[in-house]
């Protein structure tokens, strides 16, 4: 079926805007996340790295849960209003630890519930408006590819501007202006899901007139009252409360988490006997492939940590007018994707129509390597450079620019690659082994940004000594680089194995 108009429903614009401010809040908190830590509350680096890994790990674990629990009692619209309201009383709770900051007792237990809260409402919230845009359309519509396109736009639209503006109230250099950042945050969760509310009876609709994103007919009423929905995410709020200060503080469990949830899909997915070979081994390829991406986004997803170091103390940021704060750097990424993506999609169609486009894997190994060299880029910028010299801020645009081109080689192919190889029966659970593989990956991130160098502390990692800034971001080029050769080697094999 195709569209007998190129306008796109309203809806659309609702959920573009619904994510943006949910993006602009993500973003901008996790732009001043670190900086908050050890500049207001006086955490060391290895502390701040180690409380970045553990939220942006469990930011990509509960959704799992959150995406379970719409598609069987809640529906995507109750859902995201619940996450969304869940995440801005986060930042409102964290609004308040960053007033109190100068008093320990009171500050961490609000920023672990409202770290807590955040990771909770992130789960109810991310993994159904995606869900929602392609219900907008009926099956085949020739709009859909672009409705995802104007979608991503949207998501970084609110990526850009999150650290532009978190940034400008919260990182000022006065330890006490944090929790403004906080607060920006939490009111742009509030009209994040204020625009749900106002427009999701009139405009989310599907090709039909007919509403979308509704509890499934068969769900319990019950679990749809206010009250019952409201002591429910009270209660998963306390978990993830508990299993954020657990990971900080106690064990640092999430690595083992993880691990089991990979293994126990990939028992139930190969130990069912309904599929046959040749699905069994697509399935194998997205192993393979979600192996990869968490060397991919362990090194990519420093920016909300150990680049944030160096952006703060290591580069120049002083324009002679205004000094730039650290959290806006991480505007580029999001400024970057909005600005090179129609290039990379131009050079695919070009290279596609002269019959010479790379495969899926390969695209995903130059990914990698675009990673190492945005990672040699600045390493080779520090070579040499004593301590205390702040170095220019071309290196480290030139290194997002790098790392953008290689997000855009990777990430909207490995997506794809799961929607056309994962078996129907399967096709959720081995998205979850997508999101959990990005789990693991920013888990890793908080590790390896715990490697930063300072105070002429030597770091180590697998052997791997690191003494200087020079060494810790060859570290990335060795990780990235050896990960892209081995993925450029088996592509061939795995391009096989996708098209048999």
């Amino acid at each position: 079926m195709t569209s007998t108009t190129q306008k796109h429903p309203k809806g659309l614009y609702v959920l573009f805007a619904t994510e943006m401010w949910e993006r602009f809040n993500y973003y901008g908190m996790r732009a001043i996340l670190v900086l908050f830590l050890t500049k207001a509350l006086l955490f060391d680096k290895v502390f701040a790295s180690q409380v970045y890994g553990s939220y942006t790990g469990l930011v990509y674990l509960t959704p799992l849960l959150g995406g379970y629990i719409a598609d069987r009692y809640w529906g995507n619209n109750r859902s995201i209003i619940a996450g969304g309201l869940v995440m801005a009383i986060g930042e409102f709770v964290l609004f308040f630890c960053g007033h109190f900051y100068e008093n320990a007792a009171l500050a961490m237990p609000l920023f672990y519930i409202g770290l807590g809260c955040m990771i909770a409402g992130n789960g109810f919230f991310k993994p159904n408006i995606s869900s929602m845009v392609g219900q907008l359309y009926a099956k085949g519509d020739s709009r859909i590819d672009a409705s995802y396109t104007i979608f991503y736009m949207g998501i970084n639209t609110g990526g850009a501007i999150g650290p532009f503006v978190c940034g400008f109230f919260g990182d000022t250099g006065k330890s006490g202006d944090f929790k403004w950042a906080f607060f920006a945050g939490g009111v742009a969760m509030l009209l994040s899901v204020i625009t749900q509310i106002v427009f999701q009876k009139k405009y989310l609709v599907n090709a039909d007139g007919q509403s979308i994103g509704e509890a499934p007919k068969d769900a319990p009423a019950w679990f749809q009252k206010i009250p019952v929905m409201v002591g429910f995410l009270f209660l998963i709020s306390l978990v993830t409360i508990a299993l954020v200060y657990i990971d900080i503080k106690v064990v640092s469990y999430l690595f083992w988490l993880l691990l089991a949830c990979i293994i126990l899909i990939a028992v139930i997915i190969f130990s069912d006997k309904s599929l046959d070979i040749i699905q069994k081994k697509k399935v194998a390829v997205l192993f393979t492939v979600s192996f990869f991406v968490i060397f991919f986004w362990s090194a990519f997803e420093q920016a909300g940590a150990s680049l944030t170091y160096f952006a703060s103390e290591n580069t120049q940021r002083d324009l002679g007018f205004f000094v730039v704060p650290a959290s806006f750097f991480q505007s580029l990424n999001s400024l970057f994707v909005v600005t090179l993506a129609p290039l990379v999609a131009w050079v695919w169609i070009k290279l596609g129509k002269a019959k010479r486009e790379p495969s899926s894997p390969f695209k995903m190994a130059m990914g990698l390597m675009l990673l190492a060299l945005g990672y040699l880029w600045i390493a080779t910028g520090v070579n040499g450079v004593g301590t205390g010299v702040k170095v220019s801020m071309i290196w480290l645009i030139g290194m997002y620019m790098m790392h953008t081109f290689g997000e855009l080689c990777l990430s909207p192919i490995g997506l794809a690659i799961f929607n056309k190889l994962a078996p129907i029966k399967f096709a959720s659970l081995l998205m979850a082994v997508w999101f959990t593989a990005n789990a693991f990956a920013n888990k890793l991130a908080g590790v390896f940004s715990a490697l930063y160098p300072e105070n002429g502390k030597v770091t180590s990692f697998a052997g791997y000594q690191i003494s200087n800034l020079h060494e810790f971001f060859m570290f990335f080029v060795f990780m990235a680089g050896i990960a892209s050769i081995i993925l450029f080697l088996i592509s061939n094999k795995l391009k096989n194995l996708m098209t048999h």
